[in-house]
């Protein structure tokens, strides 16, 4: 429980129930998703080309602003700091920049993705203010991949030292089996905008 209150003093808001993670394929409009999503939502800005990316950057931060909502840039540290972003979604295989950015931005929220608990175990001593643990589900994003389960997410979940967001597959259909996880919330597209 300390780790989760450190975590939340460090940035001025607390830490999001849902988040919102954009993609190229998938969430035709983002912006118009963001309008749609309740205060203190987070988004995450996941596009990868420069231009586009810089651009819906440019976007979402009015729209994050305008509408109290969190708004984080995957992976691009510089962009994020020109927009004024809310804080960074790191992938797995970065997570250990987690302590170079909090020393760069005290009060940035730096989110990190993981796909197991030695990774959210490694996450907590890189300075993460949380994890997106995914897999969940069978998703459409990593066709063919193998989800954790809900069993081992539960067990992941309360073992993490560290605020733990389901992210992967997670729908209106499926979110309920998730139920009294200790999780800090949940993370995907279509959980959080319906067809």
């Amino acid at each position: 429980m300390a780790g989760r209150l450190n975590a939340r003093a460090r940035h001025p808001f607390p830490l999001p129930a849902l988040i919102l993670m954009t993609d190229e394929l998938r969430l035709a409009d983002p912006a118009a998703a963001a309008a749609t999503l309740p205060p203190n939502t987070a988004i995450v800005l996941r596009h990868h080309h420069p231009a586009a990316r810089a651009k819906l950057a440019a976007i979402l931060v009015k729209i994050a602003q305008a509408r109290g909502l969190v708004f984080l840039i995957a992976g691009d540290a510089g962009l994020a700091a020109r927009v004024g972003a809310d804080g960074l979604h790191l992938p797995e295989a970065r997570l250990g920049e987690a302590a170079h950015w909090r020393a760069l931005h005290p009060f940035w929220l730096i989110t990190v993705g993981a796909h197991s608990e030695r990774a959210l175990l490694k996450a907590k001593h890189a300075g993460a203010d949380a994890a997106l643990l995914a897999p969940v589900f069978a998703t459409e994003s990593h066709p063919g991949g193998a989800p954790l389960g809900v069993p081992r997410v539960r067990l992941m979940a309360a073992r993490a030292r560290l605020p733990v967001y389901a992210l992967g597959g997670v729908s209106a259909s499926n979110i309920g089996r998730l139920a009294g996880a200790k999780l800090a919330g949940i993370a995907g597209i279509a959980a959080l905008v319906p067809d």
